[in-house]
């Protein structure tokens, strides 16, 4: 092998060695070669049969849980007198089949400290269901 460092006429010769550069390509190609059967691992999905038929569309019953300002729960237009109260409803709702959908609906002058244990009771009686509506009128 012979190197050249310039010309007769005493310019310098550039070029760009390309030794490194196949190197670090054949390194990734390895690599890429190597992880490829890793990632096209399949995922078993257990999917319906053609033969079943879907279950019958089944609409729960909503349950429409207002929380006023000053804290007063109303449970579907009734108010709630206190908290065990409600705790009771809450579990009488939960053995339900399907299990109702609380739709929260906090008053945006109440103290999180009120919703809070509302949901807290919710969770405690096993409620899944629960969303809050009509939120818009918070965006001030």
């Amino acid at each position: 092998m012979s190197m050249s460092v310039g010309t007769a006429s005493g310019a310098t010769f550039c070029d760009i060695n390309t030794t490194p550069l196949i190197d670090v390509m054949l390194v990734l190609l390895v690599t890429l070669i190597v992880t490829l059967p890793v990632m096209t691992h399949a995922v078993k999905l257990d999917m319906p049969q053609a033969n079943n038929p879907p279950p019958p569309d089944q609409r729960p019953e909503v349950i429409d849980l207002e929380i006023d300002f000053d804290g007063t729960v109303v449970w579907n237009g009734t108010v709630v007198a206190s908290l065990q109260q409600l705790e009771s409803y809450f579990h009488t709702d939960a053995a339900k089949d399907p299990q109702p959908e609380i739709h929260l609906r906090p008053d945006r002058r109440v103290k999180y400290d009120f919703v809070a244990k509302v949901l807290a009771a919710a969770q405690r009686n096993r409620m899944k269901k629960i969303g809050f509506v009509n939120t818009s009128e918070f965006k001030d």
